[in-house]
């Protein structure tokens, strides 16, 4: 035999019913779709990572094997888009982790390939790049703007961007920070012992053996002829409401030009950095930017803690496995509580009612 409950009792179950159907958003997705967007004025095709009901699947995608859903219907989520810029020589996949993640909270990603330093073309990394990247995300941007199906469930007057290395420089820029090639060079005049893989990237590296001083003379000279131009640069776009800066290639800002950022911004950062060194970008921005918000600092990291899934290190070649290969001991599984954090911002300077509960 069934026993009535009591009125108060169902009165109890109805409020925890209710709290549960409030706490569960009503674009909840079971999965994460993949496509691609034609570039504007001759950029790479734009990667979409965006919420689905369908669910995901195993799919191998050259050496990586990630759960997604190509090609599936665009769910609504909470209708706002979040760009991503990836690092010197990056490609969308080693992001895929906190695009899944992004996802399940209901925005849309939109991952732009930077013209010259990505996976496929690295003929011009550094301040040449530099230039042209945030223009290539505000590209990304009218591109998802073009399409009627991702421009029907966004609202693009507030957008966020999340930058991660040389994404990072980029993130900067379009928060209002001012640099210049001469900066760079400046820097890497005075520091190029102690940051010298920030001032050559993966061409080489110095070991401690008899060629370092012709490593370190070759280098002075090539970034002598290149990168002496004093014109400050800057960007900026109106529909950009948010950065984060993860492990930020930042040596040539003019930090004064950090101290108070057009837009909130959150920090990224690692304590053992052999790529980017620390005490000249991230905690140099960390120093002088007295809003900005450390939203993971993660001591015993490398330079690759935005890269997940990580790159496969045998394919890579001897330096960039030097470079981005995790410190010996490093646990991989705080990346989740890192991504989190980074959500949380997002969601707070880009969703009305998450900023109202701060």
């Amino acid at each position: 035999m069934q026993l009535a409950s009591p009125p108060w009792a169902r009165l109890i179950l109805r409020l925890l019913i209710s709290s549960v159907a409030l706490s569960t958003p009503l674009w909840a997705a079971a999965g994460t779709g993949l496509a691609t967007l034609p570039g504007r004025e001759g950029d790479e095709p734009v990667t979409i990572f965006y919420p689905t009901q369908n669910t995901d699947q195993a799919v191998e995608w050259g050496p990586f094997t990630l759960q997604l859903a190509p090609g599936a219907a665009p769910q609504p989520g909470n209708g706002r888009l979040v760009v991503f810029s990836h690092g010197s020589g990056g490609a969308p996949w080693v992001h895929t982790d906190i695009a899944r993640r992004l996802t399940a909270a209901g925005f849309v990603v939109a991952m732009p390939l930077h013209r010259g330093d990505n996976y496929k073309d690295t003929s011009t990394p550094g301040p040449q790049s530099w230039r042209r990247r945030p223009s290539e995300v505000s590209r990304a941007i009218d591109a998802v703007s073009m399409s009627p199906v991702f421009s029907a469930i966004l609202q693009l007057d507030k957008v966020g961007v999340v930058g991660q290395s040389a994404g990072g420089h980029t993130a900067l820029s379009l928060a209002g920070g001012v640099w210049s090639p001469a900066r760079f060079l400046s820097h890497c005049l005075k520091h190029l012992d102690e940051d010298f893989n920030a001032c050559v990237g993966t061409y080489t590296r110095l070991t401690g053996g008899w060629l370092d001083p012709i490593k370190k003379a070759s280098a002075r000279g090539v970034l002598r002829q290149r990168f002496d131009d004093p014109e400050p640069v800057q960007a900026h776009d109106p529909r950009i409401a948010v950065a984060v800066a993860g492990v930020p290639a930042s040596a040539d800002f003019d930090l004064e030009s950090l101290r108070n950022p057009r837009i909130p911004v959150g920090l990224v950062t690692a304590g053992r950095d052999i790529w980017l060194t620390p005490r000249w970008h991230g905690e140099a921005v960390a120093a002088a930017c007295a809003s900005c918000e450390r939203l993971a600092h993660l001591p015993e990291a490398g330079h690759s803690i935005m890269l997940s899934p990580p790159p496969p290190l045998h394919l890579l070649d001897d330096t960039s496995r030097h470079l981005l290969a995790d410190p010996e001991g490093f646990d991989r599984s705080v990346l989740q509580a890192m991504d989190q954090h980074i959500i949380d911002f997002l969601s707070r300077h880009l969703l009305p009612l998450a900023g109202a509960q701060r």
